[in-house]
């Protein structure tokens, strides 16, 4: 399977649509701060190294 060029973006596109979710809908579940966390470090590595 071949990444995406833009896979920063993409996980940045998924972290700001998850988060506006559980404020918008109050959805919330045990794991979820640590998948948000792990999702904005993956993105913000990726976006700097521009990949």
């Amino acid at each position: 399977m071949k990444l995406p060029k833009n896979l920063g973006m993409l996980l940045l596109s998924i972290w700001l649509i998850l988060y506006g979710l559980m404020e918008l809908l109050k959805f919330n579940f045990q794991g979820l701060p640590i998948i948000m966390a792990i999702l904005a470090i993956a993105a913000g590595v990726l976006l700097l190294l521009q990949r």
